[in-house]
């Protein structure tokens, strides 16, 4: 395979929901001008990952579902491109809010469903309700076909994330991300 180019999407949000889709498709046409296979958003871009400081309901509120205009249009977007994309949401759901990843392949057809298995429970996050599973899909790009994974954030810090998708034949893992820049961060 030739070298795969990832687009990583570490944006500012616009503080809306239609105003996060708009950055996004601007932000997804300038990965694809620039040659990226895959385009892969921050964590929870459909609402900036802004749960802190901010009462429990109004921003469960703000969740969406995965059949949501949000979600599949950039699944659409992904077949116009003829690239592959990975948009981050907080998916909503009957037991509580999830932290959730659609990955769409560059004909736009959805791979991977995947939500957040390892929460902080510690935190905010406690509110959200925990993925059950890791998974693998067989990835067409022009630049030919890779098994790729996802997990989210606090799962990179649990071994056990990378190596059931490993074992699953991951070669590529996405990661999409929104912990701040601190100084544990920095100096890692």
């Amino acid at each position: 395979m030739n070298h795969l180019k990832v687009a990583l999407l570490q944006l500012a949000p616009t503080g809306t929901l239609a105003g996060n889709f708009a950055k996004g498709i601007d932000a997804c046409k300038t990965a694809k001008s620039m040659g990226a296979d895959i385009a892969l958003f921050a964590e929870m871009w459909s609402n900036g990952y802004n749960i802190y400081g901010r009462p429990v309901d109004e921003w469960t509120n703000e969740a969406i579902s995965s059949e949501s205009d949000f979600v599949k249009g950039f699944g659409k977007l992904a077949k116009e491109l003829n690239m592959a994309i990975g948009i981050t949401y907080l998916e909503k759901c009957i037991t509580g809010p999830k932290n959730s990843i659609t990955l769409f392949d560059r004909n736009g057809n959805r791979m991977i469903d995947y939500a957040k298995v390892h929460t902080c429970d510690f935190d905010v996050e406690r509110n959200l309700t925990p993925g059950d599973d890791f998974y693998v899909t067989d990835l067409n790009t022009e630049k030919g076909n890779i098994k790729v994974g996802a997990m989210i954030c606090y799962d990179r810090e649990f071994p056990e994330s990378a190596r059931i998708l490993m074992l699953d034949g991951a070669e590529l893992i996405l990661v999409p991300n929104a912990c701040p820049m601190e100084i544990n961060r920095l100096s890692q």
